[in-house]
């Protein structure tokens, strides 16, 4: 099993800016990419942004130019860092990762989610 540990959610006012953490730990496994996705109240969860083992990165339109994502390969962590912080940016942020992880006496495809980090934006 392949474990991820958020960090970093809080209360900001908007134009504020916040930093989040995920660290992955576990069995046996290599990272082929972390990300970030996030969910509000009623609504479907969504992709914010991704990076890959070889440092390519992806976001969605709605955070271009507002957030940033990296990775530290020696830690297996990913970082988010949030500018500009707009209300409509309140969700719960989830890490994902997909991995490859020895598994049934094998190495196999597999994805991991986080329990999430609460990240509030007030008007």
């Amino acid at each position: 099993q392949v474990q991820l540990v958020e960090s970093g959610g809080g209360l900001v006012q908007a134009g504020g800016s916040l930093r989040l953490s995920c660290a992955a730990s576990g069995s046996k496994f290599s990272i082929n990419a972390m990300g970030w996705y996030r969910q509000a109240p009623g609504k479907q969860r969504e992709l914010v942004a991704t990076v890959t083992s070889d440092g390519r990165t992806n976001y969605a339109d709605s955070v271009k130019g507002r957030f940033t994502i990296s990775r530290d390969i020696a830690k297996n962590s990913v970082y988010l860092q949030m500018s500009s912080l707009k209300p409509e940016d309140t969700a719960d942020y989830i890490c994902h990762a997909d991995v490859v992880v020895f598994i049934r006496s094998q190495w196999a495809s597999s994805s991991y989610w986080g329990q999430g980090t609460q990240v509030t934006v007030s008007s």
